[in-house]
C-alpha cells in the first residue's frame, strides 16, 4: 500500500513494481456514470445515468462490481478516475469519492485525464492511432486535445477550451468523443469521427503505463482538471461572447 506508519503516504517505488492486476476505475464527467474492475484478466464494468444521480449511485455501484469480482477496497493496486475535463459537479464527486476511498483503504490513486480516456476507446474500438479527442464543455464550447498513439503514445498539447470552428484537424487525424450532435455540422472535416465517452474500461486500459510512469498520487491530491476557469457565467457575460465571435475583438 502507499501509506506507512500512522497513516503517512510514502511514495510507492514504481521501478521495483509488479504490473497492477487488481484495478477499480471510475468517471464521472459526462452524463455517463461509467465504472470498471480489474482483476487479473477478469474485467467487470457497469454504466448508468450520471449528472445529479452520480453521487448517490456511485458507491453503490462500486461496492457491487467489487463485491462481483471478489475483492475488498483495500486489495487494489490503485484506483483510477476521471480527473476532467468534464461537468464541474461530476468532477468534484469523482475526486471527493476517489479521495474517500484511497484514505480508507491505504490505496494510491490515478487521475486520469477524461480526454485520454475518450482518445484510448476510440483506438481500442475503432484502430484510430491519431485522435483529435472532445467533449462538450456546453455554452457553445469544447473541451479538446490531442493523442498520438504512436511509439511512444503522446499527447500533442495540454487541453484547451474551444469554440467548435477553432478545433484544429491535422491530415490524417480523426475526431472522437460526445459533440457530434450538438456540433458536427460546425466541425472541420476529419478522416473519421468517432462517437465515444471517456469509459472506465479505457481508464483500466491506460493505467499501467500511467503507474509505471509515476502517475499515482496520494489521496490529498486527487485534484480534479477544470480547463475553464469560472463555474458559471452570468446571463449577460455569456451574451457578451457570443457577441465577440460573431463580430470579432475589437
Amino acid at each position: 500500500m502507499g501509506f506507512g506508519q500512522r497513516g503517512a503516504w510514502q511514495p510507492p517505488d514504481n521501478r521495483a513494481m509488479p504490473a497492477p492486476t487488481k484495478l477499480l476505475a471510475f468517471d464521472t464527467s459526462t452524463e455517463w456514470l461509467s465504472v470498471a474492475v480489474r482483476h487479473g484478466e477478469h474485467l467487470l464494468s457497469r454504466t448508468s445515468a450520471g449528472g445529479a444521480q452520480a453521487s448517490s449511485s456511485l458507491i453503490p455501484l462500486i461496492q457491487e462490481l467489487l463485491a462481483e469480482a471478489g475483492l475488498a477496497m483495500a486489495e487494489l493496486d490503485a484506483i483510477a478516475f476521471g480527473r476532467g475535463p468534464g461537468s464541474f459537479t461530476g468532477l468534484r464527486t469523482a475526486c471527493s469519492v476517489a479521495q474517500g476511498l484511497g484514505f480508507g483503504a491505504g490505496v494510491r490513486l490515478l487521475p486520469v485525464d477524461t480526454l485520454h480516456a475518450v482518445a484510448e476507446e476510440a483506438r481500442h474500438r475503432f484502430g484510430a492511432t491519431r485522435v483529435v479527442a472532445l467533449l462538450d464543455a456546453r455554452m457553445d464550447e469544447l473541451y479538446a486535445a490531442h493523442y498520438d498513439f504512436g511509439q511512444p503514445a503522446r499527447s500533442e498539447a495540454e487541453p484547451l477550451l474551444l469554440s467548435p470552428e477553432q478545433v484544429q484537424v491535422p491530415p490524417g487525424w480523426a475526431l472522437a468523443g460526445n459533440v457530434f450532435a450538438a456540433y458536427g455540422a460546425r466541425l472541420p472535416a476529419a478522416t473519421a469521427c468517432h462517437e465515444v465517452l471517456p469509459a472506465a474500461e479505457a481508464m483500466l486500459r491506460l493505467a499501467p503505463e500511467l503507474l509505471a510512469a509515476g502517475g499515482g498520487v496520494p489521496p490529498a491530491q486527487a485534484w480534479p482538471l477544470y480547463v475553464r476557469d469560472k463555474v458559471a457565467q452570468t446571463t449577460e457575460e455569456r451574451a457578451a461572447l457570443k457577441a465577440t465571435r460573431a463580430t470579432g475583438p475589437t
